[in-house]
């Protein structure tokens, strides 16, 4: 269905609580601060994606009839009346560390993204040396666009490969050529690209090992510094769901998927990538993801563009997530926040259980509460984990079954 522009309506105008009225401002100084942008169009939407976006077509195109220019426009406003609404209310935020346009597809900026830079330039500051990384899909970048976003002071790039295999690629309703991937990263590099990022996705129904073998050859080859790799989920309300209850696809086999992961973290491994969070893997320190480390330890980061999440000294909130009501809100001078949460100490310690144990570095036994730390003993005697000096840090198979191990930690009662 087409997404229009239309005058507010009484839903548009509820007034949502916002990030600055209830912010612990001490705690904003001593971490880094990122910033998301979130780019909520696609050329055309895959199977297995329920991320807040949009076929382009289907996207407002505003008064000058071009969606992508309009989007622009109104993230650009959004960034400005964000700065200012904290600037009224005394709230000051150290210079933007990391930047990172996700998505979507934000390769489809084209040359409208440096504008977006000045921007945060201009409303937030950026700090030398700053991280600033852009999603981008093989079948719409170009030596071109590599070149004019290089220029623009963009650093890192994290390309969507998902797989080498034809076969796999249209199953998940990819649109590009396998080779496109690796000549994409060919082109990266010769503009100047500092680190390079490629994803993958392995577990997808029928997917063979030597499938997987191969994408990860492929990947290794290209001499990219960092890999992140993901097992295919399926979510209610997508295109793949549907196929797989109608029977068209076989379900994800969820067995198939862990041994999946353990050749892939072998391969990558022996090649020289080590892991340093559960789905992510880097030849060195520098190649990290710093903007996602800001996310795994506690870093505060601002969030812009629709259904995008910020998070700032204690407090979330999201950006309404529709674009039609997130343009009229602009349109009306109106930060267009849809919710917001003050966390409590509880949940903050439970964030950081949550978070911190899927990294590499671990969660140190501070955090953890007497009974949370016997349970951490269990976990270690079934060798999901071991103690690293005062740091719990998940073996192999313990990140397999993160979620389970964070699960046991956050059900223990005080």
């Amino acid at each position: 269905m087409t997404v229009s522009s239309s005058p507010l309506t009484p839903t548009d105008v509820r007034t949502p609580q916002v990030p600055w009225e209830c912010t612990d401002r001490e705690a904003l100084a001593t971490r880094p601060f990122g910033i998301y942008l979130h780019v909520p169009f696609c050329t055309s939407r895959c199977g297995y994606c329920d991320f807040n976006t949009y076929a382009l077509h289907t996207f407002p195109a505003g008064p000058s009839g071009d969606p992508i220019t309009y989007w622009v426009e109104q993230l650009c406003h959004e960034l400005r009346l964000g700065a200012q609404l904290l600037a009224e209310r005394g709230v000051t935020l150290p210079f933007v560390s990391t930047v990172f346009f996700g998505g979507g597809t934000p390769s489809l900026l084209g040359d409208r993204l440096p504008a977006i830079l000045e921007v945060v330039r201009e409303c937030f500051g950026i700090a030398p040396g700053a991280e600033i990384t852009s999603e981008a899909n093989p079948e719409s970048t170009s030596p071109e666009l590599f070149d004019c976003w290089r220029k623009a002071g963009v650093n890192r790039l994290s390309l969507g490969m998902q797989s080498s295999s034809s076969r796999i690629l249209a199953l998940l309703d990819r649109d590009h050529d396998p080779a496109r991937a690796v000549c994409s990263i060919r082109e990266a590099k010769a503009a100047g690209f500092e680190h390079l990022n490629l994803d993958l996705i392995y577990g997808t129904p029928g997917e063979t090992a030597d499938e997987v073998a191969r994408s990860v050859d492929t990947v290794v080859e290209t001499g990219v510094d960092h890999v992140s790799a993901y097992a295919l989920t399926v979510e209610p309300c997508t295109a793949f769901f549907r196929k797989i209850k109608r029977g068209e696809i076989a379900p994800v086999d969820e067995d198939v998927q862990a041994d999946r992961y353990h050749q892939i973290d072998a391969a990558l491994q022996q090649a020289g990538f080590a892991w340093y969070e559960v789905s992510n893997w880097a030849r060195s320190q520098e190649a990290r993801c710093r903007h996602n480390l800001g996310y795994w330890e506690g870093g505060n980061w601002w969030a812009a563009g629709p259904g995008a999440h910020g998070y700032l000294g204690g407090v979330r909130w999201s950006i309404r997530k529709n674009p039609r009501s997130y343009g009229a809100l602009l349109s009306h001078g109106i930060y267009p926040a849809d919710w917001c949460e003050v966390l409590t100490e509880k949940e903050l310690r439970e964030e950081t259980i949550m978070l911190r144990l899927r990294v590499r570095d671990g969660l140190h036994r501070s955090v953890l509460t007497p009974a949370q730390t016997q349970v951490a003993a269990t976990v270690v005697g079934d060798g999901l984990a071991t103690w690293e000096g005062e740091y719990l840090v998940l073996t192999t198979r313990g990140r397999l079954l993160a979620d389970g191990v964070i699960g046991d930690l956050l059900l223990v009662e005080e």
